[in-house]
């Protein structure tokens, strides 16, 4: 037996692995702990979903372990000795009670997903910068009033989720990011933008503090401005948008602008 599928049932504990296993899927069930040791052939392991509280020391051993979905746990910390998974594609550790991550995570091979959400984030390492193949990173619903300068450095970034934090800022460095197509920052206090990749699709700015419209990529096609504070809006709005949020804010009552976006198909919503 290669694989073992025994999620959603109702166990307390790991049941003994065959010899060569190589999936294991334990997702929603009440696990409160895992063995020491578990086989080294494993490449997939999901435990999400149970009562974890810590993970021993021999799951940083696992080097063959290609994804590892530990989220929806009471995780308080994170071992620096994760780095020494070094197959590891993807890393779910969202909604557990982390207040803070490893440098190591950066010394993951990482190319698809990391997933840091809803935790107690108050700050991510610098050493993210050396993922430079991720191409999705989720840190939404954290404490993070501030990114390193070193985000600019994770250049197969596709798509970036920042929503519901505390950030007044974004670092001028993300420019930098010329796969990026989509950037989800709603929910912060943002009261303006440093330049934005120009490859950027989709942008997702609602609820937060912006007075004005910053400087927007010409190949925007959908742009949510709810729930922030503009009075006006600029002219030069990407041309080929086609849906464009902007209600509850105190905009005029015509705008030329949007009649040009209408004629060109855009759906306006005020």
């Amino acid at each position: 037996m290669r694989e073992l599928h025994l999620d959603g049932n109702l166990l307390t504990r790991v049941p003994r692995c065959p010899p060569y296993l190589e999936v294991l899927f334990l997702y929603g069930n009440a696990i409160t702990a895992l063995p020491e040791r578990l086989p080294g052939s494993l490449r997939h392991l999901a435990v999400g979903g149970n009562r974890l509280t810590s993970v021993p020391g021999g799951l940083w051993e696992l080097n063959r372990l290609e994804t590892l979905n530990l989220a929806e746990n009471e995780l308080t910390e994170i071992s620096p000795s994760i780095g020494g998974l070094r197959s590891l594609r993807m890393l779910d550790l969202g909604h557990n009670r982390l207040a803070s991550v490893p440098a190591a995570i950066g010394d993951l091979p990482l190319t698809d997903y990391l997933y840091l959400s809803d935790n107690g984030l108050t700050e991510v390492p610098s050493s993210l910068g050396r993922l430079d193949r991720l191409a999705y990173l989720n840190l939404t619903d954290n404490r993070l009033e501030s990114l390193p300068a070193a985000l600019g450095d994770m250049a197969g970034l596709v798509e970036l989720r920042l929503y519901n934090n505390r950030l007044e800022s974004l670092p001028a460095s993300i420019v930098r990011l010329g796969r990026l197509r989509e950037l989800h920052l709603r929910g912060n206090r943002l009261r303006d933008l440093p330049p934005l990749p120009g490859a950027l699709t989709h942008l997702d700015l609602r609820d937060n503090l912006l007075p004005e419209v910053p400087p927007l990529p010409r190949g925007l096609l959908e742009l949510d401005l709810r729930n922030n504070r503009l009075r006006d809006l600029p002219d030069d709005l990407p041309p080929g948008l086609r849906k464009l949020d902007l209600r509850w804010n105190k905009l005029p009552g015509h705008l030329p602008v949007l009649d040009r976006l209408r004629a060109a198909g855009c759906v306006v919503l005020r």
